[in-house]
């Protein structure tokens, strides 16, 4: 058997191929929509993609289905509850599929989505005992999936939480401890609340670690399960869509074109956003006024869907020789109205110098003394509510980095505003996005509250 997981950092999200080495045939599961890598390895070792299966419809990215099927000819596989534009293979609880000697079994594992299923691994079609589980988002390592997503499309948190239940108690934790545990995502994902930065693990690791997996009540789970989610990124609706159509395929020539400062700021004034992927210190330095800095060394498309809206279109401002990477990344998400990227972007900028402008960031000095003076400012927590419980800025309002974008009328516009996060990262984009939509004295903290919890303790 041939098995290989593919891990996307910046996304927290794991795929996988699996083969028969005897036959040559072989499934991707869960794919990225750039498929190269898959196509590259799978062409390497002989062998031939006959089908790539999704475990449910994923929320945070764009799967790559349609774009293995297009370049493979490969059959494409859900849960038999989706519903898709395209044609799709219906798989139904208990189906195996034979690659030869290797054997894949599908589970349905609803829960965090009513088409959820996992898929078991068999080194051999004989075997007892599954080499291994493809969870999806229905266990996690450390965590369950979010049952909390689907409020929009008319399913219920604590109905998809009395599925999971099943899913996890009883059929996840049904299987033999040594069955080895591969989940979709890893630490970091809004699609959970506490993943591990383990990429794999077993059941009976799980079984005796993870909070979800413990012996309780069905009511308890729910409530468990449900209990501290952060908001998601305003994008995972638009994916969760978009994942059931037929839409375009991805192609980067489509968005890679470099525009010069004349064509680039034509489009600026018409209406096109700039995302400017520099580092929050070269941002703050001097940026086009109005662009939003989503850093490009950090969780960029996930960032960069919570604060863009999909039918925007993009002019990338990007790090030098990293356009393509900034504007696939984008594509993760299925954020393909890029209109291009600034060319030689350290030379163009001095093109704009007439419209060009700092950031301002303040020392934790900086920030005690502001919050003295008689017109203090507001300090805005941009961090998770998870976060937060570990301690805030006395008075300070929060408003987590996803929730931002909706949540802009209850930002006052006549006092000064320092946002602050974690390390500085996220307050960076959290600012440019509250002076995108007009608010003038912002301010964000350098170092994040861990400066200012660290300059207490030292004060303490």
């Amino acid at each position: 058997m041939f098995f290989t997981q593919y891990y996307l950092d910046c996304l927290s999200q794991a795929s996988y191929l699996i083969a028969d080495e005897n036959t040559g045939r072989a499934v991707v599961v869960d794919p990225r929509r750039d498929i190269d890598e898959y196509v590259a390895d799978a062409e390497a070792h002989g062998f031939t993609v006959e089908a790539v299966i999704n475990t449910h419809f994923h929320a945070d990215f764009l799967a790559g289905h349609l774009e293995l099927a297009a370049r493979t000819g490969a059959w494409i596989g859900y849960g038999r509850r989706a519903e898709t534009e395209y044609a799709i293979r219906g798989l139904a609880d208990g189906e195996r599929i034979s690659l030869g000697d290797v054997t894949l079994q599908i589970m349905e594992t609803p829960g965090h989505t009513p088409e959820s299923i996992s898929v078991l691994v068999y080194e051999h079609a004989t075997d007892e005992v599954p080499y291994g589980v493809l969870t999806g988002d229905a266990l996690f390592i450390g965590d369950v999936g979010r049952p909390d997503l689907l409020a929009s499309a008319g399913v219920t948190a604590d109905e998809l939480g009395r599925m999971l239940y099943d899913s996890v108690q009883h059929k996840l934790m049904g299987l033999p401890d040594e069955v080895r545990v591969f989940p979709a995502h890893g630490a970091g994902s809004s699609c959970g609340k506490n993943l591990s930065t383990e990429r794999q693990s077993t059941i009976g690791a799980q079984r005796a670690t993870n909070y979800a997996c413990a012996p309780m009540s069905r009511d308890d789970f729910v409530a468990l399960v449900t209990a501290g989610q952060s908001a998601a990124p305003g994008y995972f609706g638009y994916d969760a869509t978009l994942n059931r159509q037929d839409r375009a395929l991805f192609d980067t020539a489509r968005s890679h074109r470099p525009l010069d400062a004349a064509e680039f700021r034509t489009r600026r004034d018409a209406g096109a956003v700039v995302l400017d992927a520099r580092s929050p210190q070269e941002f703050a330095t001097g940026h086009l006024r109005g662009a939003l800095n989503v850093p490009a060394d950090g969780r960029f498309a996930e960032q960069a869907g919570a604060v863009l809206t999909p039918d925007a279109e993009i002019l990338v401002v990007a790090p030098e020789g990293r356009e393509e990477e900034v504007i696939t990344r984008l594509a993760r998400i299925g954020f393909d109205h890029v209109a291009g990227h600034l060319r030689d972007t350290e030379t163009a900028l001095v093109a704009f110098a007439d419209d060009l402008t700092p950031a301002s960031r303040l020392t934790v000095d900086h920030l005690r003394t502001a919050l003295a003076e008689e017109r203090a400012p507001l300090v805005i927590d941009v961090r998770t509510c998870g976060e937060r419980a570990e301690g805030a800025v006395d008075g300070s309002l929060h408003i987590a980095l996803n929730e931002l974008p909706r949540r802009l009328a209850e930002i006052p516009t006549d006092r000064p505003l320092v946002l602050h996060c974690a390390g500085g990262h996220r307050s960076s984009i959290a600012a440019s996005l509250l002076r995108h939509h007009g608010f003038t004295d912002v301010s964000d903290l350098l170092g994040g509250y861990a400066a200012w919890d660290a300059a207490q303790q030292s004060a303490a």
